[in-house]
């Protein structure tokens, strides 16, 4: 295994457990103790994890990894909440676009649509205006403000200034957790609040999330079903978790 895929190999076995100890990655990666153990101290280095006797664990920095860590995770439940989301947007709209791998996916989706026609993207992150600005047919507005190292995404009074001088006709928020009884919410209170400031500047705004973020909470909370009416999710969604969304007044779509 390349050296590349076995670091990305670690941080989703973080991701998923916590920690890992250098007998598990010799073990998983066919690796060396020796390999492991470098594999863990460069990530160390990069604040990605927190060194231990024999492995390494979580550290506060990585709970939001970033995109280019996260991409592949969960990919065909995030294409196919994409594929909704992008089925929502029509010719000459105004399509707002916070960060994360799932509105990636919705930025991947939409240049994709061969009848679309043109259309306007506003988003605050990076990496989705770096993916779009090749197609001349897609007006891509960034919002300014200060990057994010772990998300690529602006933030800071720059983006709310930009973001309450316009208008969306859609918008698409991702977020990290979303409950019936704590709304969206992020990591991030930062994020939180650029995300809330979009939601708010468009017609219809809709939180995408991935089945694993529904239930859950997360620290700065972004909006409830007054801001987002609609949840687009995949079909990993649990029975009780999907009805308490429907009896707070979401409108669920499931994507398959």
């Amino acid at each position: 295994m390349k050296r590349a895929a076995r670091l990305t190999a670690i941080l989703d076995l973080l991701a998923a457990q916590g920690e890992v100890s250098v007998d598990e990655l010799v073990e998983r990666l066919d690796a060396s103790p020796a390999t492991a153990r470098r594999d863990l101290d460069s990530l160390a280095e990069q604040r990605l994890l927190t060194r231990t006797h024999g492995g390494a664990v979580a550290q506060s920095v990585a709970y939001e990894l970033p995109v280019r860590y996260k991409s592949h995770q969960r990919t065909q439940e995030k294409d196919a909440i994409a594929r909704a989301a992008s089925a929502l947007v029509t010719t000459g709209a105004v399509v707002g676009l916070s960060g994360g791998t799932t509105t990636t996916a919705i930025a991947a989706a939409l240049a994709a649509r061969a009848d679309l026609g043109e259309f306007t993207v506003v988003t605050n992150a990076v990496n989705i205006a770096a993916q779009l600005a090749t197609r001349p047919d897609i007006k891509v507005v960034v919002t300014g403000g200060v990057i994010h190292s772990r998300s690529y995404e602006l933030v800071g009074p720059f983006v709310e200034q930009l973001l309450s001088g316009i208008r969306l006709d859609i918008a698409f928020i991702g977020v990290n957790a979303l409950s019936a009884e704590d709304g969206a919410s992020t990591h991030d209170e930062r994020e939180a609040a650029v995300n809330r400031m979009m939601a708010s500047r468009a017609a219809r705004a809709i939180v995408v999330a991935d089945s694993s973020k529904i239930g859950q909470a997360a620290f700065a909370f972004v909006g409830g079903v007054e801001l987002f009416p609609t949840v687009i999710t995949d079909t990993g969604i649990a029975d009780a978790d999907r009805a308490g969304l429907d009896a707070v007044g979401h409108t669920v779509v499931i994507a398959r």
